[in-house]
Formats: structure tokens, sequence, C-alpha cells
């Protein structure tokens, strides 16, 4: 049973108390009337004064913490809002860990204007469940697999019963060690009952190795998307790397979306050219230089004056480039130094990457965004517009085991939509360097005319036999059938769908799928062919195999 504080609960725990104490004042007098010889025979020794001191400072601060819990409790439910258009966020933890990360997470979020309430898993039911509409999980396993002790009750009531969810959307944030067998395991039983009853993610599941700090900036990524607010401060900043930009190219000018552009990185030390297929960059952004020069007029700073920050010594103009602008009118009077040091960092930007380090370059495609104001975004703006030709690139690389390719030759169907076929592309660069041709992609875009990226290259690859199968679905592109009618929109789950035979065909022979692209509108659209053709008890086990595996956004 959930059970929640008023606000004037508070109140009635301090009246509570102090008549406790009060009784407890009142016996002690009358048992002390009732004394009539000396209370000690002979004086305590100092040793136990001292013990006894020791006991009474104890038990104090077992009591004052108690009531800071209580305290926090009592405001995080009093601010946790009861609608159900709240994000309920439930964590499960064995040493405070996923605890912490659910304040923090519930903090960027409301930060952001979302509203949120926070609650331990055990005292989530699946009444609750079917009434809200966003559920996030920050959840730990611990031992060999096994739940935090607080939440043996939830394994059993709610885990362990059918349910119907689907009007539920979630996502998991998974804590755990692989160098235990079962890593995450609980978090992944977590998601695959969720996925099962018919919950919908709002991403897909994030696993977290020893408090990995990449995975969880990938966290914060999705929480940015989620409360629709980008620019939420890092936790924690990634260790950057100093790249350069060597070429940036255009791709699909005439098309009827936003500009795509093929960029190549190169690193200041070559030993930096060290990642697999499937693994992802996290870019640190910077402002245009225009936008500094008119802040720095506004604010009546000189940008060329220098400024120390962590040990580093550089202009203020530079720092100002990699940092979130203050409003101008509030720096003034203040010193330079005093405006770097309130600075804080740039969010990070994440992207897959579309190379191989034997490329020579890291290789990304990347797709132009705006505010609604005409804004270019934080990271795409950097790297399509405002970085000039061997600008440094500030950049880290993050592993992404979950998205590497197989290490065996077994068939791969890969679909994706958009600048997912970044992560594609250098999939079948490692698979046709490895000398596994039997491969198959499912492409989906706007215009065949100017949205088939790096279309020579796949050609080839199909022309050459090194890739097996190609099938494509360009939306914009419909014909007009009887009556001048506009036939349906055909996507590249349609393309799916309407090969289920040779789809059955190639899964029967062990082949593994991999998912990029949009979150919205493809992947699902995808998940629900694939449960057509194989059905959800296979699919899942697919996933749990590592045959079933997605990099969506």
């Amino acid at each position: 049973m959930s059970r929640t504080l008023s606000p004037a609960a508070p109140a009635w725990a301090w009246l509570g108390n102090a008549l406790a104490l009060l009784a407890l004042l009142a016996v002690a007098i009358a048992f002390g009337r009732w004394q009539a010889d000396a209370w000690w025979v002979a004086a305590p020794r100092d040793g136990r004064w001292i013990a006894a001191g020791a006991v009474v400072l104890a038990y104090a601060g077992f009591c004052g913490w108690l009531l800071a819990r209580a305290r926090r409790q009592a405001q995080v439910s009093a601010a946790s809002p009861s609608d159900a258009d709240a994000v309920v966020l439930a964590w499960a933890s064995q040493t405070g860990f996923a605890q912490q990360l659910a304040e923090h997470t519930a903090q960027s979020l409301r930060d952001a204007g979302t509203p949120v309430q926070v609650l331990p898993l055990d005292q989530v039911t699946v009444a609750m469940l079917r009434e809200r509409h966003r559920v996030l999980f920050i959840v730990s396993t611990t031992g060999e697999g096994d739940p935090p002790d607080h939440v043996l009750g939830f394994t059993r009531g709610v885990l362990g019963q059918a349910a119907s969810l689907d009007g539920l959307r979630y996502a998991v944030l998974a804590l755990g060690d692989r160098s235990y067998d079962r890593f995450c395991a609980f978090g992944r039983r977590l998601d695959q009952w969720l996925h099962h009853h018919g919950a919908q993610p709002l991403f897909d599941r994030i696993e977290v190795d020893a408090g990995d700090a990449g995975a969880l900036r990938h966290w914060q990524h999705h929480l940015g998307q989620l409360a629709g607010h980008l620019d939420l401060p890092d936790w924690s900043v990634p260790a950057y790397r100093p790249w350069r930009l060597q070429a940036r190219q255009w791709l699909n000018p005439g098309s009827a979306g936003g500009p795509a552009y093929h960029l190549a990185l190169t690193p200041d030390e070559a030993a930096d050219l060290d990642w697999q297929a499937g693994d992802l960059v996290e870019i640190g952004p910077r402002h245009a230089q225009t936008d500094i020069v008119h802040w720095l007029g506004q604010s009546g700073l000189d940008g060329t004056t220098e400024v120390i920050v962590a040990d580093e010594r550089l202009s203020l103009a530079a720092l100002l480039a990699r940092s979130r602008l203050p409003d101008p009118a509030a720096v003034h009077a203040r010193t330079p130094q005093a405006v770097a040091d309130s600075l804080q960092a740039l969010p990070h930007r994440e992207y897959s990457i579309a190379s191989l380090p034997a490329d020579g370059s890291l290789q990304l495609l990347v797709r132009q965004m705006r505010h609604p104001d005409g804004r270019l975004g934080s990271g795409s703006g950097w790297l399509t517009a405002h970085a000039a030709p061997g600008e440094r690139i500030d950049l880290r690389i993050r592993r992404n085991p979950s998205f590497h390719p197989p290490s065996d030759d077994r068939p791969l169907i890969l679909i994706g939509n958009g600048t997912g076929l970044a992560g594609l592309r250098a999939l079948l660069k490692a698979r046709i360097g490895a000398g596994h041709y039997r491969n198959w992609l499912l492409f989906g875009e706007r215009n065949a005319a100017h949205d088939f990226h790096y279309h020579d290259e796949i050609e080839a690859w199909l022309h050459d036999g090194r890739l097996q199968r190609l099938d494509l679905a360009f939306s914009r592109d419909q014909d007009c059938g009887p009556g001048n009618h506009v036939q349906p929109k055909t996507y590249v789950q349609d393309r799916l769908r309407g090969q289920l035979d040779r789809l059955r065909d190639w899964l029967a022979d062990g082949a593994a799928v991999y998912v990029c692209g949009s979150l919205e509108g493809m992947a699902p659209g995808v998940d629900a062919v694939l449960r057509e053709a194989v059905g959800l008890d296979t699919l899942e086990a697919m996933a749990t195999d590592g045959r079933y595996r997605r990099d969506v956004y």
C-alpha cells in the first residue's frame, strides 16, 4: 500500500514527539519521588560517564537523521504532483546510488519545468502503472542478478502478475557491474516485463557499468529530449580530446527535409583513432563567433581578457564560446574572472559514428536542426555551420557495446531511417572488412533524388555481393493512383512487412536485427512487424540473446 504525507504531517509529528517527551519526563519524576535511598552507592567512574554521553549523542544523532529524512520525504511528497501528466520516477537501490541518481534526475526535470513524482519502487502498483502516462525507472541489480532487498515484494506482487499497460510510456536506467555474470539482470527483467505487457519505451534501456559517467550522460541526453529542453546541464562534463574538422559536405541540397552533412574529423593524436562500429561520440558544442561578439557588446566586457578556469588560462571570449551564456545585463560591474567562475559548460551532443578507424577519420552524418525561433541547434549548428575547416572540435568517443556487430558470420539485417544510416554504415563496413557478406539493408528517407545518403558506396556493395539485399522506402516519392489519388506514404517498416517470408527465413537462419534511427514512427513500426513475424516471446528472447539491438533516438 502506498502512503504519502500531507503538508500538515510535520506539524502533527512535532506535536506527537513533544507529548511523548513530556510523558517520559513525567514518568521519570514519578519514579524519582519513589526512590528513597541514594541514587548511586558510589559515583560512576569517568569512563562510564563518557560512555553514557556517547550513547546519548549517538541516539540524538540517530533521531536527527530520522527527522531530516522525514522532512525530505515530506518535501518530496508535498512537491510531488498527483496528476496523471506528471512523470513518475521510481527507484530501487541497495546502496543508495540509484536513489541519488533519482534525485538528480528529478531535479533536472523540474529545472526544465517538468512535474515529477519520486518514490521507491516498492510503492509502485499495477494500478498506478495503468493510470500514469510516463514512468522512469532507475534500478540496481545486486548479488548474482537479484533486485534490491526493499523491492522483493514488488517483484512478487507486480512482476509476478499480468497487466494491460498499453497507455504507459517508460524508460529504464539499469545499474550493474559487468564483473558479475548477470549484468543488470533486474533492470532487464523489469524492462522485459513492461514491454511484454504493452508499455512502449520512451527510449531504449540504458545500462550503466559501475557508475560509468558516459552512460549517465546518455541518460541525461534523453532526459533533455523528454523535457523538451536539450540544454539541460551535464552532471559531469566529458573529458574531451582535441580533434579537427577535416571535411564537410552537404549531402542533400533540394531535399524537403533539413540539410544533412557528411563530416570527417581527425584527432591531434593518432592514437585517438580507436573505436568499434556501433560506438558513439560526444561533441562539445560552441557558439558562433558572431554570437559571442554580440554578447560581449551587450555586457560591456573585454573578450580578450585572460581568465583561469581549472588551471587553464584562456581568453574570456574563448571560454564564453563553450559555455552557457548568462543574461548580459546580469554581469555588469562584475570582473571577467568573476564571470568566468560562474559560467557553466554547454551540454554535450551525441552522434553515431559512420566510419571505422581504418578509414583514417571519424565520420558523422549530421542533420542541421533549428529551434522554433530559427536559431541553429547547439551541436548541429557548430558542426555544420559555425566551425571552420581545420578548427578544433572537442570530442569524446563513448563505447556502446550493446550495438557492436556480431563477432561471427551470422546473417545481419540492418534497418534504419534518416541519419540513422550513420551507425548502419559503420556496421556494414565492419562486416565487409571481416568477410561477412550476408547483409540486408532496409533504409528509409524522403526523396530518392536527394536523400539516399552514401548511395554510390551502398550500390557498389550491392553490385559486388558484399550487401546481399537492399530495400528502400522514400516517403515523398509516391505516385498517383487511379483518379489521381496520392498513394499512402511508404516507410521502411512497410518495406519490411512486405518481405515477411524472407524475414522469417533469415531469422530462422540465426540472423541478428539491428535498428538505428527515429524512435518516433520507425522503431515502433519495425518492432510491430518483427512481433508479427516471430511472435513476442521469440522477439524478447532475441533481445535477451543480443540478436535484436537498437540505437534509436
